[in-house]
């Protein structure tokens, strides 16, 4: 049960993560560049795509 737990919250861990990771980045490109919701979506979706992907390299039990 506990091992479950665990599994089920590094993977919500690390979904949040990559895409927080792509949000602040593509929202201070947009600041820095003057380009507002451009980047802020692009890195966006690119972080939503990253934590899609590292969902196929969790450990299968």
């Amino acid at each position: 049960m506990m091992r479950m737990l665990t599994y089920f919250s590094q993977i919500g861990v690390t979904i949040g993560t990559t895409i927080l990771i792509g949000v602040f980045m593509g929202k201070y490109l947009d600041n820095l560049f003057g380009t507002s919701p451009w980047l802020l979506l692009v890195f966006s979706l690119l972080g939503a795509g990253a934590a899609l992907k590292s969902l196929f390299y969790f450990p299968k039990e």
